[in-house]
């Protein structure tokens, strides 16, 4: 083995034998009872998340086609959405906050890997989208990123730091453009307890 070589337990998955094994009892609840669930059916998808951990709301929509990596590291506040297509690779916790939207195809990236060291480790990095925010369709969201209450995220951007609230947001990286026009007040958010 060369200086360079990762050994076996550098190589070694980061994720219990009980987490693995959810995933795979969740892979298959998913292909067989979830992915082709009609698109109405949001109640009979929130059982199967709930059943599995997800921490989400009972008004929250999660359609037929979005991807859950792991629904115990899954918090969604109520009417929260994720739509078809999205996928929210939950390796740590991502949190989507009360009416905040995902629209589809857009990817929530909970985890990274460390490129400075040899056996490249998985460095999981927790995600929250906040109140009222809209993820526009194809946009990529880095881990560890927070994006503030109320902005938007225009579609195909890719979002690498913290965005703050209320702004509209676009670009690779994106960046603030300018504010959304509307704020806590236009939601009666001001003091922070909607939807507790």
């Amino acid at each position: 083995m060369t200086e360079h070589s990762p050994s076996h337990e550098m190589l070694t998955s980061p994720h219990s034998l009980r987490n693995k094994l959810a995933r795979l009892a969740w892979g298959v609840v998913y292909v067989v009872l979830f992915r082709y669930s009609p698109r109405s059916f949001h109640s009979w998808r929130y059982v199967l998340l709930r059943i599995f951990g997800a921490r989400i709301h009972r008004t929250s929509r999660i359609y037929p086609k979005a991807r859950v990596w792991y629904p115990g590291n899954l918090v969604m506040g109520p009417y929260a959405c994720l739509g078809d297509g999205a996928d929210c690779y939950n390796v740590t916790t991502i949190t989507i906050g009360e009416w905040a939207t995902v629209s589809q195809f857009a990817y929530l990236c909970g985890a990274t890997h460390d490129h400075e060291d040899v056996a490249f480790p998985l460095v999981p990095k927790p995600i929250t989208i906040g109140r009222r925010a809209w993820i526009a369709a194809d946009v990529f969201v880095a881990p560890g990123v927070t994006v503030g209450d109320g902005t938007v995220v225009g579609a195909r951007s890719s979002v690498f730091k913290d965005l703050p609230e209320w702004q509209i947001c676009a670009g690779t990286p994106a960046k603030p453009i300018k504010p959304r026009g509307l704020g806590p007040a236009d939601f009666n958010m001001s003091d922070g307890s909607q939807g507790n």
